[in-house]
């Protein structure tokens, strides 16, 4: 018996490549998305659609390939981590992943609670911000307790739905403001390209730490990596669109109060309230998973009810004026930490690994922590001297490449 959370027997992987397609975009279509898309106003429309779509081809292929290591081997991303890293190095990993997902739980609530407040208030005058952080908190608990069991049909019918109220409100943002209208718009140079870049790969490299968890799963890898980069690259180029056009007619990234003055608030608030649960339930699931990492005895289903209430309770108290300062930092600390896991399995190790090795194998790898210390100076060394050039992919080879050149001096012994 291997010590640890257990691998998914390989005939209990019953999700297929459509599965991970409706799961990837229903955690991309989400108003958080949108807002982030209203971030990049500053650099006009070419500049803004350059680095939506260059930033998800940039971002996504990492998160579906953080995924294969759960269909090859059937463990959760902080399991899989110690690949790489040894098992203390997946504890530290798995530490930061959970203040990581406690952060991302609190902001999509508050985020969902703000626009609910915001359409209430326009329509019915009513007011209760932390009846809907309940409200939203709950509901992702709710969604993330019932299983991968039910998951698929869940997933499939909002997803479906969401397409829906998504493209009418496309439909209704572009009738009002026309794409003629928006190609000529300049942005005000306040934010450089590379800069915008890395806020647009820091989204879906903040679900790289994520991606093990559910294609673990999987019946097979080929269909899982691209059910999951199709999923996440459609959905996320079209809510950053969406977002980046709102901002540009409007000038203001919020979308909200603009759907509000078009009349369509119903459309908002329910697009509000089922893409938070797509999208949050997956941060709470894999809190519970990371923190299966750290205490295994615990059951899955009791830490996913105490980490959708903590995450509802911080909810609370998160100051959302730190949003854009928290994707920097989740871009900072992943991205080279899964530059090292990744080089490492598809180029040192060639998808060759012993379970057996993983749990019960070395503690720490140095060589591992190394590479991914300086690839966290790296982030910010590029983040702050080079914003034009971008920090993520520096950090991301820089790392990877490291942690090779280290590897080389000495034959591994194992994991």
């Amino acid at each position: 018996m291997l010590e640890g959370i257990q691998p998914i027997p390989r005939e209990e992987r019953t999700l297929a490549g459509w599965d991970f397609f409706f799961l990837w975009a229903g955690a991309a279509i989400a108003i958080s998305e949108v807002w982030a898309g209203g971030v990049l106003a500053p650099l006009g429309f070419w500049g803004g659609l350059g680095a939506i779509i260059l930033g998800h081809l940039i971002g996504n292929t990492p998160l579906a390939l953080g995924g294969v290591l759960g269909s090859d081997l059937g463990i959760p991303s902080m399991v899989s981590v110690r690949v790489a890293f040894g098992r203390g190095g997946s504890y530290l990993a798995s530490i930061l992943n959970l203040i990581q997902l406690l952060g991302w739980t609190a902001i999509m609530i508050i985020i969902c609670a703000q626009s609910l407040e915001v359409i209430t208030q326009a329509v019915w005058s009513y007011s209760s911000l932390k009846l809907w952080i309940l409200l939203a908190g709950l509901g992702s608990t709710v969604w993330a307790l019932v299983g991968s069991s039910w998951w698929k049909w869940m997933e499939r019918i909002a997803v479906v739905a969401l397409c829906i109220l998504s493209l009418f409100m496309t439909y209704t943002v572009l009738a009002e403001y026309p794409l003629s209208q928006l190609i000529g718009a300049r942005g005000d140079g306040s934010l450089p390209f590379g800069a915008g870049l890395d806020l647009v790969i820091a989204m879906p490299i903040s679900w790289l730490p994520l991606a093990a968890d559910y294609s673990r799963f999987a019946r097979k890898s080929k269909t899982a990596f691209w059910g999951t980069w199709w999923g996440y690259f459609i959905a996320g180029c079209w809510m950053y669109f969406l977002g980046l056009s709102v901002a540009l007619a409007t000038g203001r990234s919020d979308p909200i109060p603009a759907m509000i003055a078009l009349g369509f608030s119903s459309v908002a608030f329910a697009i509000v309230l089922f893409s938070t649960f797509t999208t949050t339930f997956l941060d709470i699931y894999s809190s519970a998973v990371s923190f299966l990492n750290l205490q295994p005895k615990i059951r899955e289903k009791v830490a996913t009810l105490i980490f959708g209430v903590g995450g509802t309770l911080l909810a609370l108290i998160f100051p959302m004026n730190r949003y854009e300062s928290f994707l920097l930092l989740i871009g900072a600390v992943f991205v080279p930490l899964f530059g090292v896991v990744l080089f490492d399995y598809f180029i040192y190790r060639k998808r060759k690994v012993d379970l057996e090795d993983i749990y019960q194998g070395r503690m720490i790898n140095w060589k591992a922590v190394l590479s991914w210390a300086v690839g966290v100076l790296v982030y910010e060394l590029f983040l702050y001297l080079f914003p034009f050039v971008g920090a993520s992919i520096p950090s991301l080879f820089i790392s990877g490449v490291l942690y090779l050149l280290l590897m080389s001096l000495k034959p591994d012994s194992g994991i």
